[in-house]
């Protein structure tokens, strides 16, 4: 199969305002500018109903049967969230990275535009990546041992930006609900929510990559909750959790990093790391007037050793009225991601 895709060779150098984006466009027409670029895993996404004008095409979302109906020069073609095919009449393609809901639109992956969509073309199409980044295997997962030992040798150029990446672990997802608050909330939907405000407002102000361990609802194994990462670039990792107790009373956020285990190790972390990263972030949701206690080091599986600046952080006490209304509203979810956001902002800035 001829693959019928003209590739522009030059980039625009890295810039740290620079916003993701990606020019799109059937051959000889006006090239489109489509700003709303996600990454899932390296991948980028993009809205289904931002590519199909820029190609000349045109689909709709089917609520009543949950899917996505394209209009093709091959006659009518559907797929769905999540699904492995696109059904164009009886005939149905692979797609090698399925279609997700990101920040409530249907988004399609870069492969899907290049493979699928150009394949149903009749001239080439002209795509552009603005924003290329780094892209690891994800079936290249290999064992608790090797992703740690990744972690361990994370360096940056002296020459690179401050802060290249973020990565953002929102925990638990799928089956694994997290705790569960007075009212019924799950601890996965709250961290995920928070996440991906972080998410948005990272991006639309430092214009960097934020790579999230998952942006929906389903489960990952241990090792892909890390596997964010992974990626080159990433200079900063951030792992959200909420937590409930015995007593009602307890309440506010905590902030938890590796330990130290040597004084080298030590002296880095009162320099550049993570405990660095652990009192900016609480300086700022206390200036933001959150209850913060004290940045704690533990032992925990997930704050594996290594230089890269990683905090665990517990966002609240479900089992708190006042914790579990602020984790709940979408005002209380906005002024954490502002705060924590503000601190990953100073923790850059300190690092000049």
């Amino acid at each position: 199969m001829i693959i019928r895709i003209i590739f522009s060779l030059f980039f625009l150098c890295w810039a740290v305002s620079a916003q993701a984006a990606i020019e799109l466009s059937r051959q000889g027409a006006t090239t489109q500018r489509i700003n709303e670029v996600y990454h899932h895993e390296g991948i980028p996404y993009f809205a289904i109903d931002d590519v199909l004008p820029a190609l000349g095409m045109s689909g709709y979302w089917d609520a009543v049967e949950h899917r996505y109906r394209m209009r093709t020069p091959h006659g009518r073609a559907t797929f769905f969230p999540g699904g492995q095919y696109l059904n164009i009449g009886e005939t149905f393609v692979p797609i090698k990275h399925p279609p997700r809901f990101i920040d409530g639109r249907l988004r399609v992956s870069e492969s899907f535009v290049l493979d699928q969509l150009a394949d149903l073309l009749p001239t080439p199409i002209y795509y552009r990546n603005l924003n290329p980044t780094s892209r690891i295997d994800s079936s290249d997962e290999g064992v608790f041992d090797r992703l740690f030992a990744f972690l361990l040798q994370k360096k940056k150029s002296s020459s690179a930006p401050i802060l290249r990446a973020v990565a953002i672990d929102p925990a638990h997802g799928g089956e694994d609900t997290g705790t569960i608050g007075l009212s019924g909330v799950k601890e996965k939907t709250v961290v995920l929510a928070i996440a991906k405000k972080i998410e948005k407002k990272i991006k639309m102000q430092l214009g960097v990559p934020v790579y999230l361990s998952r942006d929906d609802d389903y489960s990952l194994s241990a090792q892909q909750h890390l596997a964010s990462a992974r990626h080159d670039e990433v200079d900063a990792f951030l792992l959200l959790h909420a937590q409930t107790s015995l007593s009602s009373e307890l309440n506010g956020i905590h902030l938890y990093v590796r330990p130290a285990v040597s004084e080298l190790n030590r002296e880095q972390q009162l320099e550049n790391g993570s405990m660095v990263l652990a009192l900016r972030l609480s300086s700022a949701l206390r200036n933001a007037g959150f209850v913060v206690n004290e940045v704690v080091q533990a032992p925990l599986l997930s704050l594996v050793q290594g230089d890269l600046p990683t905090v665990l952080i517990e966002l609240g006490y479900l089992s708190n009225i006042e914790d579990q209304e602020l984790l709940m509203g979408s005002q209380g979810q906005q002024r954490l991601a502002e705060a924590l956001y503000q601190g990953l902002h100073e923790f850059s800035n300190s690092q000049k």
